[in-house]
């Protein structure tokens, strides 16, 4: 054995309860997150904005890593909970509070002072390509495939604030090609628009997010946190005209009418 060669990384230890709806495990200063479902219910959504709270009292986690149990990364917002919420209060209030829950995890995603990652593969679609828009740093495997395809289904593209991330990362003319059309794009396309800053195999897409989180493990926590809230601050000064507190009054309007026509 080369007496000079690092240790092997130890394994990340599980520290939430099987019970709850997200796997959380950490490893250092690392904190590994799994979405379990397909679609983002109101209960993953309230698990996600419960631990990013809690981040604030963990100045010991740096990054969080977003990922996966599924085939899929998301396969978008749950729509069937928002038709049942429709049935059992007609007003619109409770699908609109389940709404307003993903501009709430959004804006904590994007302000909380941990560098975060999203790993992507399968299919990342709506309301998950959103969550993933909001990470600061995107991985994905080859085999990822992109989608909004809210105008599809007869609704606006209103979840989390996403379309004002979206523009922001990656540019007006391309999102607005892509809103409107629902086109399918690959990884490579997605690399190219830079809603992904790195693409590689699925068994080596771990390897590429470990590539990020070492070296980022030893930069200054202060330096991490100041740049980030910097970055951020810039970002958002290019959404002056940000309408995102809206979302979720635009999706409960449309929902609405659907079930009323129907």
């Amino acid at each position: 054995m080369n007496p000079t060669a690092p240790a092997p990384a130890a394994p990340p230890v599980p520290a939430i309860s099987p019970n709850k709806p997200i796997a959380v495990a950490q490893n250092g200063p690392v904190l590994h997150v799994e979405l379990p479902d397909d679609t983002l219910g109101a209960a993953v959504l309230d698990e996600l904005i419960a631990l990013l709270d809690d981040l604030h009292e963990r100045p010991d986690i740096r990054i969080l890593v977003l990922s996966s149990m599924g085939d899929d990364f998301c396969l978008g917002a749950d729509r069937l909970e928002y038709q049942d919420a429709l049935a059992a209060d007609p007003t619109g209030a409770t699908t609109r509070r389940i709404a307003d829950k993903a501009h709430r995890l959004c804006q904590a995603l994007e302000n909380t002072h941990a560098v975060t990652v999203a790993r992507l593969h399968g299919k990342v679609v709506g309301a998950g390509l959103a969550l993933a828009a909001y990470c600061d740093l995107r991985a994905g495997s080859d085999t990822c495939r992109f989608r909004m395809p809210e105008v599809g289904v007869g609704l606006a593209p209103a979840w989390g604030g996403g379309m004002g991330r979206l523009i922001s990362e990656v540019g007006v003319a391309r999102i607005r090609e892509l809103m409107l059309t629902c086109e399918v794009f690959d990884a490579d396309t997605a690399h190219r628009l830079g809603l992904l800053h790195k693409v590689a195999p699925l068994d080596r897409l771990d390897d590429t997010i470990a590539a990020w989180t070492r070296p980022l493990t030893r930069r200054s926590p202060e330096a991490l946190v100041l740049t980030k809230r910097m970055l951020t601050g810039y970002a958002k000064a290019a959404r002056t005209a940000d309408i995102a507190l809206l979302d979720s009054h635009l999706l409960t309007a449309q929902l609405t009418a659907h079930r009323s026509r129907d």
